[in-house]
């Protein structure tokens, strides 16, 4: 699973070092794949399960015990049921449901505010009309296939189970409200579907701060939809499904640093090169409309990343709860991070940059949050806050490209930090407060996480992860774009670019 350890997955060699495998029958142990697989670690958790299970075979063969020989027909079938049928919990599925709200409200309204104040008043509707779209047209094929196509096995040769799952789930066809998915054994797979939804709908929506000003209504639909099939699913699969082929390789991602923050950024990043630099950058005014705005949609974002972070555990249990703490913690050092290296070099402390710094605390911390402690928090959220302030002004401005709202120099590379760093202070510790890595320690006490325990090989490891994140989503983004800009045409006429888009492209305006 990590390089550097001592244990082994089957037979495959990393490194020269052997990796042993998560046994199969591991379900309930608290960590999404092991659950399910003999794959590495990938990153979201779930509840204990399986004493309840013992217990209730235990409680089901005394009761056949003391029953007349009427009943001792049952006797075997009562265990062997217990067994099979799903221990749906209903604490879990409550904080479930409310991540999911919390994730939703992250995109509408949050998102579609934070963008929507910092663009200029003739286009406000036209950034909140993208992401409220955005919502409805990913929500419509999550449930035709993208939710399939991300969490089934696909029944193809071993490769391609690799990269992308299978069409079990089009339509959502099979799915029983009573059942559960083998990755969240304690929630209702509806409830599972749901909430991994809402991380499909925020991610595509994030890359529209990239390009902000300057793209067409229909292209932008259009790219989403195909953007979202063809490179969110795949990338969600290999981080996510147990096949998976960054799973596999035992990158640790708990929230979606790679998924949802390295995706968009890229994605965002080679949108705003594609396109081209909106009229007058750099030397037009373009500075926010409305920054109160901005700070309610920042504000909507900090509390709906707790459904995020803490709900990545999928149980209502100690994973979740340090989670919420190291969210929280390193999203305040970061935005003071950000806002203490500004007020040093401009002279004053901006609403902007103490909102942009907690966005880029929010996004490191996001792949790290079930694996580091608060030592780790505060690491990570300075350091996102420092890098991330030069990425979005310095960086920005000497290479010349147009992120108009800072997707790339925020998520891209905020996520790109916090997929680094939590292959530093993962700790075993954190990691296995509900039992994920009790297996592993029995076999392999001495078994080390992060390089701050000693296991330098997952930074290695956490590297691949970015890379491979970085380049598939770069090429497709790239090819999906000349496509469409070939086919329709990506950008606006330059007339209803310098006139706004508001009343050019919807036909209202804000006053």
């Amino acid at each position: 699973m990590y390089r550097g350890t001592k244990f082994e997955r089957g037979g495959r060699a990393l490194f020269g070092v052997r990796v042993r495998g998560w046994p199969a029958d591991r379900a309930g142990d608290g960590f999404r794949p092991p659950a399910v697989t003999d794959n590495a670690v990938i990153g979201m958790g779930y509840g204990m399960s399986g004493l309840g299970k013992r217990f209730l075979g235990l409680g089901a063969c005394a009761l056949a015990a003391g029953l007349p020989a009427l009943a001792m027909a049952q006797d075997a079938a009562a265990p062997a049921a217990a067994a099979t049928a799903p221990t749906i919990s209903g604490g879990d599925t409550a904080w479930m449901l409310m991540s999911t709200a919390l994730v939703l409200m992250m995109t509408i309204p949050g998102l579609a505010l934070f963008y929507g104040g910092m663009v200029r008043k003739f286009n406000v509707l036209a950034m909140v009309m993208q992401s409220f779209t955005i919502t409805c047209l990913v929500t419509v094929i999550w449930a035709l296939v993208g939710y399939s196509l991300s969490f089934t096995a696909a029944s193809d040769a071993a490769d391609a189970k690799e990269f992308i799952g299978g069409f079990s789930r089009v339509l959502l066809a099979g799915m029983d409200p009573t059942g559960t998915h083998a990755l969240a054994p304690t929630i209702p797979e509806p409830v599972f579907m749901m909430y991994q939804m809402t991380f499909a709908i925020i991610t595509p929506a994030l890359i529209t701060g990239a390009f902000a000003d300057r793209m067409k209504f229909s292209s932008m639909l259009v790219f989403i939809a195909l953007w979202s099939l063809l490179v969110y699913a795949p990338v969600a699969h290999t981080v996510w499904h147990p096949n998976g082929f960054m799973a596999k390789l035992g990158v640790l991602d708990f929230a979606g640093g790679t998924v949802v923050h390295i995706n968009a950024g890229i994605a965002g990043l080679v949108a705003c090169l594609v396109i081209g630099k909106r009229k007058g950058y750099p030397n037009a005014d373009f500075s926010p409309h409305n920054l109160v705005l901005s700070l309610i949609g920042a504000s909507l974002l900090w509390v709906g990343w707790f459904g995020f972070n803490a709900g990545s555990a999928l149980t209502a249990g100690p994973r979740a709860g340090m989670a919420m703490t190291v969210t929280q913690v390193a999203t305040g050092a970061a935005a003071l991070a950000w806002v203490f290296v500004e007020w040093a070099l401009k002279g004053k402390p901006s609403v902007l940059g103490i909102i942009s710094g907690a966005v880029a605390g929010l996004v490191a911390i996001t792949p790290a949050a079930g694996f580091v402690d608060t030592v780790g928090a505060f690491a990570i959220g300075i350091a996102a806050g420092v890098i991330c302030f030069f990425t979005a002004t310095s960086m920005k401005r000497a290479l010349g490209y147009d992120d108009s709202l800072d997707a790339f120099g925020v998520h891209g590379i905020g996520g790109i930090v916090g997929a680094i760093l939590t292959g530093v202070f993962a700790k075993m510790s954190i990691a296995n407060s509900e039992g994920a890595f009790a297996a592993t320690l029995k076999d392999a006490p001495d078994t080390k996480l992060g390089l701050i325990e000693g296991n330098v090989g997952q930074v290695l490891t956490q590297l691949e992860g970015v890379a491979f994140t970085v380049v598939w989503c770069a090429v497709i983004t790239f090819i999906l774009l000349k496509i469409i800009d070939l086919v329709i045409g990506l950008r606006v006429d330059e007339d209803i670019e310098r006139d706004g888009l508001d009343i050019a492209l919807h036909g209202e305006s804000i006053h």
